[in-house]
């Protein structure tokens, strides 16, 4: 699809962390920032040129770079 960014960061999961998704293919579970940039280095990008805020490399799904895991229950 036009237009999309290559990475899809998805939402926190229960237990934590987040799954990372890059032209479709599954990177693996991040717990953080740091694994984010591991995971895009081993896909052949530079993570010193990488910015995490690049909404044309990275979409976001359920927060943004600071949220790792899922909000509390309401109740």
């Amino acid at each position: 699809m036009a237009g999309r960014p290559p990475v899809v960061i998805h939402p926190p999961l229960p237990g934590g962390g987040r799954r990372v998704h890059a032209d479709g293919e599954d990177l693996g579970l991040a717990g953080g920032p740091a694994d984010v940039l591991e995971f895009l280095r081993r896909a052949g990008l530079d993570p010193d040129r990488v910015s995490l805020d690049d909404t044309n490399l990275i979409e976001w799904r359920g927060g943004g770079p600071d949220i790792w895991e899922q909000p509390p229950e309401p109740g």
